[in-house]
């Protein structure tokens, strides 16, 4: 364009395109909106699709009403191909190194010919609900293993920090053909009860050296534990390791005998130099074969799926009470009476379980 006021051109240029593709959106919210027929997900599962896998997985983490009963039925489909598999929860204080630790395990179990599927319970953002760390970001190696399947859940605040649908992503993982299990909790102080009531062997991961203000939940975990990995025993770092993998010895013998009969062993390991691994899977594997000889695993397998039915039962009533018709305007209308204190907190519970009762 020339100017008025001299021979100055000012070109148009070129029209910027929009920084996202409006019909490539569409179509990415089209497709993961898409739910698949039950016996789509039943067949990919046992088939060995990853990616019906990982939507099955989604389906059933939902807390949508809709997808209950679809989530329900692919589970009892799975259920007579699970249980085949060895489950193994892993746990420790922040900074231990657990991913790396899985990373490095995980490589060497893939190599013996396994296929894992890694369930990492990530912390949750309080905003969002979701994921905050995504444990494929930091096992990026394992992750394109194709005999391994890593699954960052978020744990959404759930006790322990074990996501809600753990219990039903093992079985899913199982029908899909994995034969090894690990379960990694967010180990942030959180009573870890929860992640025992789901895996064979239970396997506490601690520093050396952190000082027992930095390992507050160490003495708890250490009852329900049936190895204590001492980590990054390496460099400067080795003889601090062994010095505390003797105070961890002669800890363990303080506390009471497990219900397996199994004493817990201690040991040390580098997961970046790869030393200690075969040693820490050797004690799994011998766990497994002394909890099967002796009725434990079988005894241990049977309580687990006790535990899963009442888990299953709370879940529900949950689920169907805050999701009744008006259940969220008649919570709502006693939250404000409890402002106005015109009742108190326990009437107002009182009343809403006696409306729902008598529905």
């Amino acid at each position: 364009m020339k100017s008025k006021k001299g021979t100055l051109f000012v070109s148009e240029g070129i029209v910027k395109p929009e920084p996202i593709n409006p019909e490539a959106v569409q179509k990415f919210r089209e497709r993961k909106k898409k739910i698949l027929q039950p016996r789509q997900y039943i067949d990919g599962i046992r088939n060995h699709d990853r990616t019906v896998l990982s939507q099955a997985i989604t389906l059933v983490e939902s807390s949508l009403p809709a997808h209950r009963d679809i989530a329900a039925r692919i589970i009892e489909e799975c259920m007579p191909l699970s249980g085949n598999s060895l489950r193994i929860g892993i746990t420790g204080v922040p900074g231990v190194g657990k991913s790396t630790f899985i990373e490095s395990l995980g490589k060497k179990v893939t190599g013996w010919g396994r296929k894992l599927a890694v369930l990492a319970i990530d912390p949750s953002s309080k905003r969002t609900g979701g994921s905050i760390m995504g444990d494929k970001t930091r096992m990026e190696t394992l992750s394109q293993d194709p005999d391994a399947f890593i699954r960052p859940s978020p744990s959404r605040g759930t006790l322990g920090g074990v996501a809600r649908k753990t219990k039903e992503t093992i079985i899913l993982c199982e029908a899909a053909g994995f034969d090894t299990i690990f379960v990694e909790t967010t180990g942030v102080g959180q009573s870890e009860t929860a992640v025992n009531s789901m895996v064979d062997f239970f396997l506490l991961l601690m520093l050396a050296g952190a000082g027992d203000e930095l390992q507050g939940i160490k003495r708890g975990i250490m009852e329900m534990a049936d190895a204590v990995v001492i980590t990054k025993a390496d460099g400067s770092n080795v003889q601090r390791t062994e010095i505390a993998k003797t105070e961890f010895t002669n800890a363990l013998h303080l506390y009471p005998p497990s219900e397996s009969g199994w004493i817990p062993k201690v040991m040390t390991c580098s997961a970046r130099e790869g030393r200690g691994l075969n040693e820490v899977w050797d004690t799994i594997i011998s766990f497994i074969d002394f909890s099967k000889k002796s009725g434990y695993f079988q005894k241990n397998r049977n309580h687990q799926a006790i535990a899963r039915m009442y888990d299953s039962i709370h879940e529900s009533l949950k689920s169907d009470f805050y999701n009744y018709p008006g259940m969220t305007k008649k919570i709502e209308g006693y939250k404000q009476k409890i402002l106005h204190n015109k009742i108190s907190s326990y009437q107002a519970a009182q009343r809403i379980l006696e409306s729902y009762l008598k529905k």
